[in-house]
């Protein structure tokens, strides 16, 4: 986040390369910094004749180079944006030579998503020499509630843990989807306002109480009547509330639980580090780990990987996903 930032300060200030090659797992950045490029770098008098936009599947390496190599009409610059690059991975070599001998009016914005180039090739080097290569790499899951807090705070919002973990359960690591929702939110409410369990509930649809961050709270609790009645919801929601998920979920929590055991240092500040949690939620792993003997989660994890094979149907195809969890819920507890 701080290198983009770094970036988009970089082309504020008129320190522009020839050449941007944004790769990489996670898209939402590449769209960032091209649409910034996009929407800034040329008046939106000079856009007419100096911006062009290309698409991956529509051209070759060569049409490229072709657009690139054109002279800006009455205007400092002239902006080629390449939108779905990665089709012409296997071809996007032959770019070299032009990197290596760019037109130093042509600002080249490529765009390569899910993807990235060879950095022991000449591309990379030949770009890096004379732009910007930015690798985009996709967040782990422990990483996606700071970036929800660092993408709020400028804008003068905040957000309690367990509403960010009930994003990330929901939405996962996609850093656009994840953005979007928190979008519709900040329009409805004041700025200063802090986004709650309650407000996600209402406006975004995912339940506060019946999701996979409460059944793991639950079953860490040793709360049975409480894990059952979420297993319960899971069964009569299927398509809300994926038993391939769940399973995933409750294995990296139990992964987590038995390397906690394993650690010699418990105090709370050692622990989010060592299991790369947010502190808030540490308490949950000390007492999970009182309910659960390193014995019983090793047990755990074994039968969590039995039932991942199962709810994918093998061996179980003629039992349903809700009476699978059921049945895996027992077992855990």
């Amino acid at each position: 986040m701080d290198e983009v930032k770094q970036l988009v300060q970089d082309i504020k200030n008129g320190n522009l390369k020839p050449i941007y090659f944004l790769m990489g797992e996670e898209p939402y950045y590449i769209d960032k910094i091209s649409d910034f490029i996009e929407e800034t770098v040329l008046s939106e008098e000079e856009r007419g004749f100096n911006q062009v936009v290309l698409y991956g599947r529509d051209i070759t390496v060569e049409d490229i180079i072709s657009n690139a190599k054109r002279y800006p009409m009455m205007a400092e610059y002239q902006v080629v944006i390449v939108k779905e690059a990665q089709d012409l991975s296997r071809t996007i070599e032959k770019l070299t030579s032009y990197a290596e001998n760019p037109q130093p009016s042509t600002i080249l914005v490529i765009n390569y998503k899910y993807k990235k180039i060879d950095k022991r090739k000449a591309l990379y080097k030949g770009i890096n020499k004379v732009g910007v290569v930015y690798e985009s790499k996709k967040l782990y899951e422990n990483q996606v509630s700071d970036w929800i807090r660092r993408v709020l705070s400028p804008k003068d919002y905040t957000i309690t843990p367990k509403a960010s973990q009930m994003l990330v359960e929901f939405l996962g690591t996609d850093l656009s989807k994840i953005s979007n929702e928190l979008q519709k939110l900040q329009i409805i409410l004041p700025k200063g306002s802090q986004i709650t369990p309650e407000l996600i509930e209402e406006n975004i649809g995912i339940s506060k109480d019946f999701n996979n961050f409460e059944l793991r709270k639950a079953i860490g609790e040793r709360n049975v009547v409480k894990a059952h009645q979420i297993v319960n919801y899971f069964s009569e929601n299927p398509k809300d509330n994926p038993m391939v998920m769940t399973i995933s979920l409750l294995f990296n929590f139990f992964s987590q639980l038995l390397h906690f055991h394993g650690l010699n240092d418990k105090s709370p500040r050692s622990v989010a580090s060592a299991l790369k949690i947010n502190p808030y939620f540490v308490n949950e792993y000390i007492n999970a780990a009182r309910n659960y003997p390193m014995k019983k989660v090793s047990t755990i994890v074994a039968t969590l990987r039995e039932f991942d094979v199962k709810s994918k149907g093998v061996g179980a195809n003629a039992i349903s996903q809700g009476d699978l969890l059921k049945e895996l819920l027992v077992k855990i507890l």
